[in-house]
């Protein structure tokens, strides 16, 4: 039994949503299909959900709602028209149309609502697309299967009753099409997921009916070992862990959620990434374990727009609640730290620099010069973080010596370098404009030399 989910680029228009149907009709073990709204069909395009955000902020402005609404609408009809469908537009019509009549009760209340709307939408035409196309199939709202979310308007966590509920919907005797990226909460409130949620929503209903298998099907053939864009015939990747898929999506890997498969991983569950241009490509298979454990490194990530700020004070380690002091100012001023590694008399604070305004900022310098009595503090914008990802460095002796050595020969310096205790990932803290230059000098070392 798989779980199936389908990016938005995959079923951006009439061509690809052929290619999705063939997919899904070529192995009856995929019985739950999870879908996105419609993406970009061209690369000037826009993606329905953007279009629904706008939507959203029109209606919350309270202007004319008309032609966005119009541009929303004509997506879904011209899919409609194409693939000659009937029965689902009349009801996505009315939905998008009703939204402007929504009574205002919050803006992340209504965001959500707007936004959730493309996958809603799309999962209802696609079930009429398979029914009608020799694969019966049934549109499974989330309310219906039994999503269950906190209630967390953008930023929904899934309750733990509702996998029992989920399990259920292994009785359907046909297709189950559901709309990712939100769930219901006990109030019938529509929550969305982070942003790529549909991801997340694909791992949920996987680790909730028990899946032997949760494909993640994109526009890519796999996982690469560095960003295509920076590093030409990049090298892919057939394997890996679940811990290392986490660190390189958080450290800037754009093909999965960096929490999306925290439902599967905690079910044991297999992720497979696949191409739905070319399903025949074996894709990259994530797991709690891998076969190839030999490699140091899998995988090499970069993220910009960081801040960091240093602190030292001599004896430090010695003054009783001074690490407690320094998140208590973070937490006061509602900034959330990336990473803090530490020496005996230092500490650098790493955070997002859009969390930061003016204002903010020299508040928060304030805040921890007169109370914590520092010897110095120095705030540097621009930061980039690359991290080093791959299991098999704490079977590897020498891998960041390696890494520092590669960058050295580049003439890149390190603002701050962190390894954590798990020994899945080395950090390296650089100037911005240093971040593909880093990326390509430690592929160069990892992947080129290796061979």
């Amino acid at each position: 039994m798989k779980v199936t989910k389908f990016g938005g680029s995959s079923l951006s228009n009439t061509t690809q949503l052929q290619k999705v149907l063939s997919i899904v009709k070529a192995d009856p073990e995929r019985r739950f299909v999870i879908v996105s709204a419609p993406g970009k069909r061209v690369e000037s395009d826009t993606k329905v959900t953007d279009l629904l955000i706008q939507y959203a902020e029109t209606f919350l402005n309270k202007q004319n709602t008309t032609q966005i609404e119009e541009d929303i609408i004509h997506r879904y009809e011209e899919i409609s028209r194409e693939l000659n469908l009937k029965t689902a537009l009349p009801e996505i019509k009315h939905l998008l149309s009703s939204l402007k009549e929504t009574t205002y009760v919050s803006v992340p209340r209504i965001m959500d609502l707007f936004k959730s709307s493309g996958e809603n939408c799309h999962a209802m035409l696609i079930a009429e697309f398979f029914s009608r196309n020799g694969l019966p199939a049934q549109y499974i709202h989330p309310k219906e299967a039994g999503l269950l979310v906190e209630d967390i308007p953008g930023d929904a966590i899934i309750k733990k009753e509702a996998y029992e509920k989920l399990y259920n919907l292994r009785q359907l005797d046909k297709v189950a099409v559901i709309p990712g990226f939100f769930g219901i909460t006990e109030n019938n409130d529509i929550c969305t997921f982070s942003r790529g949620g549909s991801d997340v929503t694909g791992s949920i209903v996987a680790a909730g009916v028990k899946a032997d298998l949760y494909e993640n099907f994109t526009d890519v053939d796999a996982i690469y070992s560095a960003h295509p864009g920076i590093i030409p015939n990049c090298h892919a990747i057939k394997e890996l862990t679940f811990s290392e898929m986490r660190e390189l999506s958080y450290s800037g890997f754009k093909v999965l959620h960096d929490e999306a498969l925290m439902p599967a991983f905690k079910a044991n569950i297999p992720v497979v990434i696949k191409n739905t241009n070319n399903p025949s490509a074996p894709g990259t298979l994530i797991s709690s374990k891998r076969t190839t454990s030999n490699e140091a490194v899998v995988g090499i990530a970069g993220d910009s727009g960081f801040t960091s700020i240093y602190i030292s004070k001599y004896l430090m380690n010695r003054q009783l609640g001074f690490g407690y002091s320094v998140l208590k100012i973070l937490k006061d001023l509602e900034l959330q730290y990336e990473h803090l590694p530490s020496g005996i008399d230092d500490i650098t604070i790493i955070l997002r620099k859009d969390q930061l305004n003016n204002s903010l900022e020299a508040e928060l310098i304030k805040r921890l010069q007169e109370t914590l009595d520092l010897d110095e503090i120095i705030v540097k914008h621009n930061i980039s973080m690359i991290a080093l990802v791959g299991e098999g460095m704490r079977n590897n002796i020498g891998v960041a010596s390696r890494a520092t050595s590669a960058l050295s020969r580049n003439h890149i310096n390190l603002e701050m370098i962190s390894q954590g205790s798990s020994e899945v990932s080395i950090l390296f803290a650089i100037d911005d404009a240093n971040e593909k230059d880093a990326i390509k000098a430690l592929y160069y070392e990892f992947f080129c030399l290796a061979k």
